[in-house]
């Protein structure tokens, strides 16, 4: 009988991990790995925190050690990428013009940073921040300290950067449409905890107001924004969110909608093709809806998940959103989903004026979302409440003395 092949498009995060649980769960075929950045499969989260502060050195962002990939018979292709899919043949073509065929195929193909198309939007000094590559520019960009960076939104990674700006001694502004930074995330009850924290840190927030355009002579000199002030800028970070790639499995035919869509087992709608990751549209069993998550743990846990189902494992992949953050002296870890119109309360477990506290999201008088901010392991506890769906007393739930374990 020939040899099975695994074909893993996209090695990120999630793909690096489906390829060793393949190995781990005992799959001895061929494995291909492929990857259209230079650089071996690394993790996201140190290129606006730890490399990005210039704390923690380029390889400890790397998935594996770089003799890990031979030592696993695991084949990684770096620049190089999936170019096409041919279902009916089963067969991928690279962007080498190598064709492959495969009995199985993963998509771990990630997402691009959403593009700012104003006038001025191509001068030099504006940043966007997805790779290693991005990231070790924009560290060359602020680490001398001194300039005036302009971050364009105030999401995760716009905080985040406008953090790791001030830190290396820059002028910052943060201009952003909605009234509180992570809005969509969390709504405005703790947007406004972000809000007092970065200006407490001398960082200019400028909210309501998007971005019109940029002025500069090659070199970007100023910001242009939506009210019609022209804020000068030496540096610009534009952190607006991402788009899936979803487009190679749209040309080969697959269901799509924002993101690749796949089933509870992280199945597309070609029953040996997958999708892990930031690309992947799943549907989770307990929110009862499909929801496609962005962020580090979803790729941790989605690329394992995927690979044993492409094993032939019974697979039900309900993994809670999970993200978290360092911004100055703030440490804080979040669970499930919060965004404004799935809740209807937030209850708070701590001191809240000095961010030593747990908040939590209620619909119903059900946790929907919780997040520990510079309080530590409680995770497990916070996705227990949430995963029980049942009713809590809101009273208890903010009563320090009341064990969170006993509340699930």
């Amino acid at each position: 009988m020939p040899e099975e092949t695994f074909v893993i498009a996209g090695a990120s995060l999630a793909g690096a991990k489906a390829a060793e649980t393949l190995r781990e769960e005992g799959f001895e075929g061929r494995v291909l790995l492929v990857g259209e950045e230079i650089e071996r499969p690394y993790e996201r989260p140190p290129l606006s925190k730890g490399f990005l502060l210039d704390k923690e050195p380029r390889d400890k962002a790397h998935v594996h050690e770089a003799d890990w990939y031979d030592k696993h018979d695991v084949e990684l292709r770096v620049g190089t990428s999936v170019a096409s899919i041919d279902r009916g043949a089963h067969q991928v073509r690279l962007s080498t013009k190598e064709p492959v065929s495969y009995d199985k195929l993963l998509l771990a193909t990630g997402a691009s940073p959403r593009r700012l198309d104003v006038p001025g939007s191509k001068l030099q000094g504006i940043h966007y921040l997805r790779t290693m590559a991005d990231s070790a520019a924009l560290k060359q960009a602020l680490a001398p300290g001194g300039r005036r960076v302009v971050v364009a939104g105030a999401g995760w990674i716009g905080l985040e950067a406008a953090a790791a700006a001030r830190e290396h001694g820059n002028e910052v502004t943060v201009i952003e449409p909605e009234p509180v930074p992570l809005h969509a995330a969390m709504g405005p009850e703790l947007g406004g905890m972000f809000a007092d924290l970065h200006r407490e840190h001398g960082v200019v927030l400028r909210m309501d107001e998007g971005v019109a355009g940029f002025w500069g002579a090659g070199q970007v000199s100023a910001v242009v924004t939506s009210g019609g002030a022209e804020v000068p800028a030496d540096v610009v970070i534009v952190g607006i969110g991402v788009r899936p790639n979803s487009g190679l499995a749209e040309e080969a035919g697959l269901e799509v909608s924002d993101g690749i869509l796949v089933d509870q087992s992280l199945r597309t709608s070609d029953p040996d093709i997958y999708a892990a990751g930031d690309v992947a549209n799943a549907y989770h069993p307990l929110l009862g809806r499909r929801i496609r998550v962005e962020h580090w743990a979803n790729a941790l846990n989605g690329g394992p998940a995927a690979a044993r189902a492409m094993l032939g494992r019974d697979v039900v992949y309900d993994q809670l959103p999970y993200f978290f953050s360092d911004q100055y002296d703030l440490g804080m870890e979040m669970s499930g989903v919060a965004a404004p119109g799935e809740y209807d309360e937030v209850v708070y477990r701590g001191d809240a004026a000095g961010r030593e506290f747990i908040a939590f999201w209620l619909s119903g008088g059900r946790v929907v979302a919780g997040m520990n901010v510079n309080v530590w392991d409680v995770t497990g506890d916070v996705q227990a409440l949430i995963r029980s769906g049942r009713p809590v007393d809101a009273a208890r739930l903010a009563d320090p003395g009341e064990p969170l374990a006993d509340l699930a």
